[in-house]
């Protein structure tokens, strides 16, 4: 028969028991699912800051929201169907406007992340592209993305 636990042992499945409990709360609690219903932060989005827009971005928070936030999160956080926007990768250097455009009107073939194709957008106007752009490079600027020539 086992002796009971030593205090460090206890310790340890202690930490471990806790780090599993705050795991789970970050995935099902107010994560990922919650914000495709729009009812909760993006998990990635923890801490990002949300600037006084300008009106443009301002009309394109509402088009991405309308459009976009499904997949990407209310604040371009991500969810567990779409990566985050407001993420280096997709800083102006490696991802220029265009590829935004690209990516509604083509769709996008997975790449950076594990979520599967994008399918094109066509529902989503010219000019409310244009707005999401500017939506997304404020917010990307509010929490330091910034351009960065892409080297290969």
């Amino acid at each position: 028969m086992r002796s009971p636990l030593s205090a460090s042992e206890l310790l340890l499945v202690t930490v471990i028991i806790a780090g599993l409990t705050v795991a789970g709360w970050q995935f099902f609690g107010t994560g990922r699912n919650d914000v495709a219903r729009g009812t909760g932060q993006p998990a990635g989005a923890t801490g990002m800051t949300v600037p006084t827009l300008s009106p443009q971005a301002a009309a394109g928070r509402s088009a991405f929201e309308a459009q976009c936030a499904e997949c990407h999160g209310i604040i371009g956080g991500g969810t567990n169907h779409g990566p985050p926007l407001v993420h280096d990768i997709y800083n102006p250097g490696h991802h220029a406007d265009g590829a935004f455009r690209r990516a509604v009107r083509q769709g996008v073939v997975q790449h950076h992340w594990p979520y599967g194709n994008m399918p094109p957008q066509p529902q989503v106007t010219n000019s409310q592209i244009d707005d999401i752009v500017r939506y997304v490079r404020e917010l990307q600027q509010a929490n330091g993305i910034t351009y960065r020539p892409h080297r290969m």
